[in-house]
Order: structure tokens, then C-alpha cells, then sequence
């Protein structure tokens, strides 16, 4: 379905739409209307709606069992650290770090510790001998890496890493044990696009989602079902407009639950062998398990029955 905004008024039409003439005026004719025709000045934007993520979802419940196991502790102080040097170390003044602090809010992450993880990527944990020290064995950095899964499926995998060396060797052992192979830098993110994904809990009034979508810059969004069967929603926008949309839908009332850089693919993989969806799943887990590894990134494409036997 495609949305648009005309004269502030949200129009949908279903069914194939057929667009022509410049930016800054369309003609849109659907069959579902007959051969009327609507001439459209001033467009805003279009929306194509885009279709559900089992994928998330299953994603954001191991992240949730994970956190009990401490592990997401882990990788998010270190996401903390690194914000709070790249930037200000106050909240207030540097996006990056606020997201990170409200990820670990909502993650269950002690204060305390959110405080110690600003003040070590800061430089400011302890006597000035300790914090020297500290910065040299917390000389964490960001790293990129990308590889193959099972059936030629592009992976990509976002690192922080206080040793390059040990990360690579990890991420190349679980690949080679898991049928993949870790490729070259630039082996498969030109398959990729950064996008900012704004996270809400609280969707069910999607007519005031699609106002806020559009005032806000978003490119798409994406509605999903959550556990306790409420609405939540993936909102779409350009990097560079990611403060700016979560700031919007704030104000429209939204609860916003996460604010995140995804790579988002030009082309998926369709997996549809039994084996070889087990195998690339495995792989996955594999790959988010290890201590330096933050994100992990893929093109395959696989129904949600075979996804869930293979997780089974």
C-alpha cells in the first residue's frame, strides 16, 4: 500500500499505482478507483509500508535472555565508553550517548554502572595514575567486518574491540566451524545501507504514526506485534535524521524504545533448504555470542515457519 500527504490530509491507495511527471507534481491513476486519476501538488513524501520482521522480534527476546546473562551488560557499557570519548561525556549534548544510556535503561543496567561506563570512556574513573592506566587497557575501537554465511548469504558484523588480532581470529573461527568464510573489507557492505530505525512500543494509532512519520523525515515504517499482543513500529528515516525523528515522534506522544543505526539490504537471499536455514541460524548465534560483536547483519530471507523450526 502507498500513502501520501496531500493538502495535510493522508491519502492510501491500494492496488497498483502508476506515478508520473516531475518531484514536485505526480498523476496517480489505480485500477482500484477506476480510471479516475488524482493530480498531486505539493506532495510531501510517499510511504511504501513495508512488511513485517520476525527476524527483530526474535532478536530483541535473545537480547532479553541475554541481558539476564549478563552479556548485553557488557556490550552496551562498552557502546557507553565509546560514545561518551567520541563526544561530550553529558547526555544532553551528545545523541550518540543518550541513546546508548536509554538502551541500557531499558535493558535493566544498574546506574551505578551506567555512571562508571561514561566516566571510564570520559577518562575520569579513579586517582589520575588509575585513569591513565585505564585508558590504555580501554582503548576500545569500532570495527566493520563482513563475510559469507551458508548459500553465499552476505553477513555483516559491527565490533568494538580492545584487540583487532583476537577478534578477527574469533569471528574467522566461527565462521569456518559453521560452514561461512570472513571475507575482505568491502566484500559485501556495498550490498548495504545505513539507516536510522526509531523503536516504538506504543503503535496502535497508526493514522497519528503516519502524520508524525512524515513531519518527522522518515523514509518508512514498519508495524510489528509484539509478545503481549500490542502494536509496536520500526520507523525508517536517513542517519543524519535520526535525532530529529525521534525527537517528532516523542512529541506526538510516542514511546520511543530504541534509537539504532541498522544496515538495511539492497537484495536478500532466499534460503528455503531446512539444513541449510539451521546451519545459517547456527552461524548467526555463533556470531552474536562472541564478547566483542554488537550487531550482526544479513540478507537471507526465509519464511517464518522455517525460521522457527530451525530456531526450535
Amino acid at each position: 500500500m502507498l500513502v501520501i500527504q496531500y493538502q495535510r490530509k493522508t491519502l492510501p491507495f491500494i492496488g497498483p499505482v502508476y506515478l508520473t511527471g516531475s518531484p514536485q507534481y505526480f498523476r496517480l491513476k489505480s485500477p482500484d478507483v477506476g480510471q479516475q486519476s488524482l493530480s498531486v501538488v505539493c506532495l510531501s513524501r510517499i510511504i511504501p509500508m513495508a512488511r513485517h520482521s520476525k527476524w527483530a522480534n526474535i532478536k530483541r527476546q535473545k537480547e532479553r535472555v541475554d541481558a539476564r546473562k549478563g552479556k548485553t551488560f557488557t556490550k552496551i557499557s562498552r557502546e557507553i565508553i565509546v560514545a561518551a570519548r567520541s563526544g561530550i561525556p553529558d547526555p544532553a549534548g551528545n545523541f550518540q550517548l543518550r541513546t546508548a544510556i536509554e538502551k541500557a535503561k531499558a535493558a535493566g543496567i544498574p546506574n551505578e554502572n551506567i555512571e562508571r561506563a561514561i566516566a571510564k570512556g570520559a577518562g575520569t574513573w579513579g586517582t589520575e595514575g588509575e585513569s591513565y592506566a585505564l585508558r590504555a587497557r580501554c582503548a576500545i575501537e569500532a570495527i566493520r567486518y563482513e563475510g559469507y554465511g551458508p548459500g553465499g548469504v552476505a553477513i555483516m558484523i559491527e565490533a568494538l574491540t580492545d584487540n583487532r588480532n583476537r577478534s578477527a581470529a574469533d569471528l574467522r573461527a566461527a565462521f569456518t566451524k559453521n560452514g561461512g568464510n570472513l571475507g575482505e573489507t568491502g566484500c559485501v557492505s556495498w550490498m548495504f545501507a545505513p539507516t536510522g530505525v526509531v523503536i516504538i512500543t506504543d503503535a496502535k494509532e497508526e493514522e497519528k504514526l503516519l502524520e508524525a512519520s512524515l513531519e518527522g523525515g522518515a523514509q518508512t515504517y514498519e508495524l510489528n506485534q509484539a509478545e503481549d499482543d500490542t502494536l509496536t513500529a520500526e520507523v525508517f528515516t536517513e542517519v543524519e535524521n535520526l535525532q530529529t525523528l525521534s525527537l517528532k515522534l516523542q512529541d506526538y506522544g510516542f514511546t520511543v524504545s530504541e534509537v539504532e543505526l541498522r544496515w538495511i539490504p539492497s537484495n536478500t537471499v532466499e534460503v528455503s533448504d531446512p539444513l541449510q536455514a539451521r546451519s545459517l541460524l547456527k552461524l548467526i548465534d555463533a556470531l552474536e555470542d562472541l564478547d566483542d560483536v554488537q550487531n550482526v547483519t544479513s540478507n537471507f530471507d526465509m519464511t517464518d515457519e522455517l525460521m522457527s523450526g530451525s530456531l526450535a
